[in-house]
Order: structure tokens, then sequence, then C-alpha cells
């Protein structure tokens, strides 16, 4: 049976560039950030904040001390009315998917006619935590752990996110010299996309800014005193297999820090629209949302997570995977993705064809926009028909967005 959306079109969205860990966005809240890139979706949308129906937000680490309104922030700092409420979703790495499928989903069901839908992650900044102490502790018993690095531990079957893609490396007969060579891939098409200004195409320019919304307290974006903008992705660099292969493992087996997705700092945001909505304002869509699902699967093999989403996705909108020109698959670990391009037989030639996460970089809660971002432009630029935008979750989870051209 097909379960698609009847009129759910993405028509614009912007990124900010993505910012090595503790690199130049390290000190800037993901609710600023976010904040960005909602105004700019909204401008190149044509559409006045006044006129948004609904505010969906993508945020996986609380990473200042406002983080329990980062959605509702967003929301009235980009000049939403007061009376348009703000939702936070949470679907670990895929959260940014579910974000737009929120959004999707108030659309289908006539709750909205259109959706801000935001994806943002400060990865430097998550927190130096203790969640004993508030009920005192002894001498020495003082117990701060780095949180980024202790999250990224899966305690139900007691595997870090790195383990799950060496388990997947072990089932899908993954080798080292596999992983690197598909990093230095991901390098080259990136590096090929940033010669032709294809990313520059989504990435709004940040400048040291501030916002001011009447009964709210001003606030604003402070680059490094030495940057006057940042408008590029930091980890986008040269890559060889040479540099590649001088890198030690990180979890025992095949992967390192050069071909596992680079940490980094950004956010994303993308708006949706009716397609009469789109007509009034005089904007032709990037793409059609056809539909999307999400999956679970095993928690220590999370990775694979993005293959039978895919096949779920496809059975639901009634396509097949011949029918799939691109696939903006996410690439939180090498081993991981080929373990996905193998189960499902892909021609990697359809794949990240401008570059992925180990170049660019994967910060969880933005992720999900931005692929879905790039896919839809990626459809428009090389004229293809249709995409599909995915990627897997820990705790064992995979999500899957159906995409489709409208000037094929």
């Amino acid at each position: 049976m097909s379960h698609t959306y009847d009129d759910v079109y993405l028509v614009a969205g912007s990124r900010t560039g993505f910012a090595d860990y503790t690199g130049t966005l390290s000190q800037i809240s993901p609710t600023d950030l976010g904040i960005a890139v909602g105004r700019e979706a909204l401008k190149r949308a044509s559409l006045a904040a006044n006129g948004v129906h609904m505010v969906s937000v993508a945020n996986v680490g609380q990473s200042s001390f406002d983080a329990f309104y980062v959605a509702r922030h967003i929301a009235l700092y980009s000049g939403v009315p007061l009376e348009v409420p703000a939702v936070q979703v949470g679907r670990l790495c895929c959260s940014g998917f579910e974000a737009i499928l929120n959004g999707a989903d108030a659309m289908q069901l006539g709750r909205a006619a259109n959706a801000l839908c935001v994806g943002t992650e400060s990865m430097s900044r998550f927190p130096v935590a203790s969640y004993e102490t508030r009920g005192g502790f002894g001498l020495g018993q003082v117990d701060f752990r780095d949180f980024l690095w202790e999250c990224l531990r899966d305690t139900a079957p007691d595997v870090s996110m790195g383990g799950t893609a060496e388990n997947l490396a072990k089932q899908y007969s993954v080798s080292r010299e596999d992983v690197d060579a598909f990093a230095e891939l991901s390098f080259a098409r990136a590096m090929a996309a940033r010669e032709r200004d294809f990313h520059a195409g989504e990435i709004v320019p940040l400048v040291s800014t501030t916002w001011e919304v009447e009964g709210l307290k001003p606030r604003g974006i402070k680059l490094p005193r030495k940057v006057k903008q940042f408008d590029s992705d930091e980890h986008v660099k040269p890559t060889s297999l040479e540099q590649l292969a001088a890198l030690r493992p990180a979890f025992g087996g095949v992967q390192t820090g050069g071909n596992s997705s680079a940490i980094v700092d950004g956010a994303a945001a993308v708006v949706l629209m009716t397609r009469a909505q789109a007509e009034a304002a005089g904007l032709e869509p990037l793409a059609r949302v056809v539909g999307g699902i999400s999956v679970g699967v095993q928690p220590a093999t999370m990775g694979i997570g993005p293959a039978p989403a895919i096949r779920a996705a496809l059975e639901r909108t009634g396509l097949s995977i011949g029918d799939i020109d691109r696939f903006e698959i996410n690439e939180a670990f090498g081993a991981q993705y080929i373990a996905v391009e193998r189960e499902l037989g892909l021609d990697r030639d359809k794949v990240n064809v401008n570059g992925g996460a180990i170049a660019i970089g994967h910060p969880l809660g933005a992720t999900g926009v931005r692929c879905t971002l790039t896919l839809a432009r990626e459809l428009s630029s090389s004229g293809k028909r249709y995409g599909i935008a995915s990627a897997c979750a820990g705790g064992g989870q995979g999500t899957a967005i159906v995409l489709e051209n409208m000037l094929h």
C-alpha cells in the first residue's frame, strides 16, 4: 500500500558552514545557529515570519543553559508570531529528518500550510557533567565526565558508536583499505563540490550580529575577533589515501578519526509549503516530499539502519530502488556506510556525490536537515527525478525521506 504526502513541497533552505570541533563556531550556542539559518530559510522562501504556521526543531545535546527553550527561542527570534508554538523533536542522528517529517505530517493532516524545520548542534559545547553530585559527595568522590565521549556509548548493548561500525565491518567483511578508500572519495567529492561552489548555494554566510525582537532580550552571534565572516566547511580539505592509512585505529579495528564522520558544529533549516502557497509566493519548489519513515534495528549494529529504512520508504511510496537517481546517506562511519551499500547493492556513483559527513561533518541534530536540503539541490542541479536521504541513529534506528524533483 502506498503512503505518500499529497501536498508537501520543500521550497527553500539554508545552512551554516560546518565548523570543526572547538573551531570557529565553538562559542556560539545551537540556539543562535538555529536562528541564523531559520531567518535565512524564511528569506529564501519569501515567507514572512508572521506567516509561519509551524516550527519543528531538532537538537540532540543540551549545550547551553537555556537549551530547554531551543525550539521556542529559534521560532521567536526568527520573527514567528507569539501564537505559533514550536516543538523540539529527538531521534538522535535522525532528528533532523524527524523535524522535517513532523512538519510534513502536520501539513498532511491539515494543521498547517507551511512549516519551518530546523536542525542545530554545537558539539563543541557538550558539557563536562556529573549526574550524581546534586545529592552531595564525599571527599575525592566528585565524578565529572566528558558528556560527548560518554554519550557515544549505548549502554544497552554496552557498545560505543564506533564499536557498532566495527561490528558491521566484521559482518560485511569490510577492510581498513575499503574504508580508507571510501573516506578519500568523500573528501575528493567535497573538494570538487567546493570548487564548483555547490555547497555555497546552501550556506548562509555568518557575521557577528544582534537580533532585537520586541519584548525579548537581544541576542545574536559573535564570531571570533579575527573572523569577519564564516561561510565554508572547515573540515573539507585535500586528503590522500596515504594520510588516511597513516592514522591509528580509534576502536581497535578499521575505523579511525579520518574515515569516521567529522565532529562539527552547525545548523540547517528548510521551509515546507503546500503547492498553492508556493505558487502564490512565486516560488518553484526545489522538491516534493514524497514520503518518509523510521525503523528500528539491533542497537549493536545501529549503522545498518538506512538499509531497512530505505526499503520501507520505497515500499510505502510505491517506488523501487532502481527508480532512485540520487542517495544522500549519512556517513556516520565509513564501514557503516559500506555495510549499507552492500546490503542494498547501491551504485556508489549515485550516493553522496558532493561528499558526505566524513568530509563535511555530522552535527547530530542538523545532519538530517542538511542531507535533505543537499539532496533536493542535487536533484535540481543534475535534473534527476527521485532521491532518498537517510541516516542511522544510535540505539538502533534508521530514517529515510523520499524526494521528487518537480523540474524533471
